[in-house]
């Protein structure tokens, strides 16, 4: 019997299987596929962000259809897959999801925006290291204190090959999240997983579960996929919903 297909859509602190520790014990039992968005490569340089190419490379991955989860910056591309071929995602679930054009308007992600845009104003002025630098101290007083410790979210959670260099060559190269071109899923399940420790994601996830998407807050900060309560949320979602074809209405 073919197993049911499951894309996992990286943000940017790691990339392919290295991403989703966690939902390793999956692949036994669904055809479970880690993605590598465009400019995340252990070979090719890094590249700077392509909004419309990382939603191909979902597109393409799921093939006749599946579940799609995506965290942080990766629910960009997820999301507008899902938009364009909705008939081919089963669920949807969003981890700490990156969605900032959706709610531009929204208070939390004002203040985010304006604390940032002036550094990627002068971006091209700036050298890779100088810019993530300067990035990860703007961004210090988002940190996630899951199992006890303090993790800038700026930081990468980068495969140990990789260099520094490499890694904020990438950072740099990467278009702001509040440019992406977003537009409402139509009828595809989705469950939004937050950690509860930022109002950023709080507030894109409570304006997702005013469209008709499902938000549960568990541990994890900005990363709950990795904690015990997290990955069991994902896996009963994607349980839950593995019976019903593409497209079916979303859950309240």
């Amino acid at each position: 019997m073919t197993k049911t297909r499951i894309v996992f859509v990286h943000g940017i602190d790691g990339y392919g299987a290295a991403a989703w520790p966690a939902q390793h014990r999956l692949a036994g039992r669904y055809d479970c596929l880690f993605l590598k968005r465009s400019g995340f490569d252990a070979v090719e340089p890094p590249a700077a962000t392509d909004f419309a190419a990382d939603a191909r490379i979902v597109i393409d991955a799921l093939g006749t259809g599946g579940h799609v989860v995506a965290h942080a910056q990766g629910a960009i591309a997820a999301v507008m897959a899902a938009v364009e071929r909705p008939e081919l995602v089963r669920s949807l679930t969003l981890l700490e999801p990156s969605l900032l054009s959706m709610t531009a308007e929204l208070p939390a992600t004002t203040a985010y925006r304006e604390h940032l845009e002036p550094l990627y104003a002068r971006r091209d002025q700036l050298g890779d290291i100088e810019f993530t630098v300067e990035f990860n101290r703007l961004t210090a007083s988002m940190t996630s204190t899951a199992n006890g410790r303090a993790t800038a979210l700026a930081v990468p959670r980068t495969t140990p090959a990789e260099s520094a260099a490499r890694t904020a060559a990438r950072v740099r190269l990467q278009v702001p999240v509040w440019e992406a071109p977003l537009h409402i899923v139509p009828g595809v399940p989705t469950l939004v997983l937050t950690g509860g420790w930022e109002p950023l994601y709080e507030e894109i996830a409570e304006y997702l579960a005013g469209t008709g998407a499902r938000h549960a807050v568990t541990r994890g900060g900005h990363r709950p996929q990795d904690s015990e309560p997290g990955a069991e949320l994902l896996e009963a979602f994607i349980r839950e919903t593995g019976a019903s074809g593409p497209g079916v209405g979303a859950h309240n």
